[in-house]
């Protein structure tokens, strides 16, 4: 079987370059990560399997790739770009990959939790522009922080928050148990929180879960922080709620729309914290991502 890497950024491109195997399915690389759906039928000719890192593949567009049977998707938010069940009628797999940068994004949230609490994406902004910013910030320590979902991220983000002398609370929907963690249900947690971090897969149950109304529930002045999927959150709401100071600041790594739109109001808040949906960007995080993907097109080979 014949792969095609659909969307290489520079950085994944020499990645898959250097842990490709010569006994590995055959792997072309295309090295542009600026695709339209409407390129991939003429990027994957003939192949059988499409790695695809961030290029949306509307099912129409699938049933146009003539070999196309699997998708590689580099990460587990699959849904985002692609309907798997649709893919799956029509023949074409859709395997995902998971916990290759639980640690990754754990840090990158626990960065921006830091950060929020602290106003230093403001004073940066203010220094940068000639003026001498001096915010008052949160001290963390003692504060509590509630994880809604806790998987393998949830875990690395409990591991940094308790070595930091936090107090964790969290919320799965599955039972879950890990030292030092006290699982509350999701009205304590909303309650309870100085800082919120989400950690669920992004589903039709999941959808909008951070709501209107839940966000309502939380702390006056609670820190939200987002590294999961940007459309768990009702944006609408939370900016309303960002505006009002009853959420006293947001850290986000992903967003409904992303890029992130020029003149979305997250860019004109003082209180929001931005990073670019690059949270599992390390290299760490890179060689785990492309060596499952690897692993994947092994598997996939040999079953065919």
């Amino acid at each position: 079987m014949r792969a095609v890497f659909v969307d290489a950024s520079p950085t994944l491109a020499a990645v898959m370059e250097r842990l490709h195997r010569a006994d590995d399915p055959p792997m072309a690389v295309h090295r542009d990560p600026n695709v339209t759906p409407e390129d991939l039928p003429a990027i994957l000719g003939d192949a059988q399997i499409a790695v695809i890192d961030h290029t949306a593949l509307p099912t129409e567009i699938a049933r146009r790739c003539a070999g196309l049977r699997h998708v590689v998707f580099l990460g587990t938010g699959a849904r985002s770009y692609m309907d798997p069940e649709a893919l799956a009628a029509h023949g074409i797999g859709v395997h995902t990959i998971k916990g290759y940068g639980d640690t990754a994004v754990a840090e990158c949230a626990f960065a921006l939790m830091w950060a929020a609490a602290k106003g230093l994406a403001g004073m940066d902004r203010g220094m940068r522009a000639g003026r001498w910013l001096r915010t008052d910030g949160v001290q963390l320590t003692g504060k509590t922080l509630g994880l809604i979902g806790f998987g393998g991220i949830g875990a690395e983000m409990a591991r940094l928050a308790l070595g930091a002398g936090m107090r964790v609370i969290a919320w799965n929907r599955s039972p879950r148990d890990y030292p030092n963690v006290t699982f509350v249900s999701l009205e304590e947690l909303l309650a309870e929180s100085h800082a919120v971090s989400m950690h669920l897969l992004l589903n039709d149950e999941t959808r909008g879960f951070l709501s209107a109304d839940r966000i309502a529930a939380l702390q006056p002045g609670v820190i939200v922080v987002n590294t999961a999927r940007g459309a768990l959150v009702d944006e609408a709401a939370l900016v309303a709620a960002l505006k009002s100071g009853h959420v006293g600041h947001a850290g986000l790594d992903v967003f409904v729309t992303e890029p992130l739109p020029a003149d979305h109001p997250f860019t004109t808040l003082d209180n929001v914290t931005l990073s670019a949906h690059s949270a599992f960007r390390t290299p760490e995080a890179s060689d785990n991502l492309i060596e499952a993907a690897l692993v994947h097109c092994r598997r996939i080979s040999g079953q065919d």
